[in-house]
């Protein structure tokens, strides 16, 4: 999928949320527990029940791993489903890789050879050998780690060059547009972040960014849209907690269903707002 027909979806749905697939076996519905597949049993129901409000799912392979081969079995079947039912909905492998060259073009051949995933997050802090490999796939995408939601972002990503003041965050930005262009590098900036959007955009005005920490962890729609969206809308803006559990029992599809329909709804907004749909 390239970047045009990622704003057209976009357009379409008047949405651009993507769905965090966090499925963690110890939350979801406990009824659930007594089907052959717990894991994509829950995933199927949450696709079906939001994939008319998203244009992209991301599932986080640690969930899946941390079930060992059981669990890449419900992860390969939920990228499956997605894509022979929802063919035109984005799918991002929150993977986060990052190693030498040789190392990295397996990563690459696994996720874009093998498994047909549209995007995977690749960790920059090995360099370009390490990044490239990603890149050599037609329309598909990296989506490198810039400036993470979490608290101990603040321990590397923000140090200062001492000749010339470039926080570090500011160099992956800025160095990491050498090895790809806007049709297939995005950034991950994190929602908690919302403040720096400004100048992020100043450095990639025209790239998608993947935005997670609305919802859950207090990040701000509003403020992301305003200071992030651009002439493409620019944003996938994700959202785990607050929609995959919203309700643990057996009405789970549905209150996640009314969630995601609340965000789009918001998102519609915005777009309108912004002169995009």
């Amino acid at each position: 999928m390239n970047q045009q027909q990622l704003f057209e979806q976009i357009q379409k749905k008047r949405s651009f949320l993507c769905v965090g697939l966090d499925t963690d076996i110890q939350k979801i519905p406990q009824h659930l527990l007594d089907t052959s597949d717990p894991m994509f049993s829950f995933n199927k129901e949450i696709i079906d029940a939001t994939a008319e409000f998203t244009v992209a799912y991301k599932p986080n392979l640690a969930f899946y791993e941390s079930q060992g081969s059981a669990g890449i079995v419900s992860l390969e079947k939920t990228v499956s489903y997605v894509k022979s039912k929802y063919p035109n909905i984005f799918i991002i492998a929150d993977a986060k890789r990052g190693d030498i060259g040789n190392t990295s073009n397996l990563y690459a051949r696994a996720f874009f050879g093998k498994q047909k995933y549209d995007a995977v997050t690749v960790a920059p802090y090995m360099g370009e050998d390490s990044v490239k490999p990603f890149m050599t796939y037609p329309e598909k995408w990296v989506i490198l780690l810039a400036l993470t939601s979490n608290q101990g972002a603040y321990d590397f990503q923000f140090i200062e060059n001492k000749e010339n003041g470039e926080k570090l965050f500011e160099t992956v930005l800025k160095t990491s547009q050498k090895w790809g262009t806007e049709e297939n590098l995005m950034y991950v900036v994190g929602a908690t972040k919302a403040e720096k959007l400004k100048e992020i955009r100043e450095i990639v005005p025209n790239h998608f960014l993947l935005v997670p920490g609305v919802g859950a962890q207090g990040g701000s729609l509003q403020e992301v849209a305003h200071n992030g969206l651009n002439r493409k809308c620019g944003l996938l803006v994700n959202s785990s907690r607050g929609i995959i559990y919203a309700s643990s029992d057996v009405d789970f599809a549905d209150q996640a269903k009314a969630a995601a329909k609340k965000v789009q709804q918001e998102m519609e907004v915005l777009l309108a707002e912004a002169n995009l749909i």
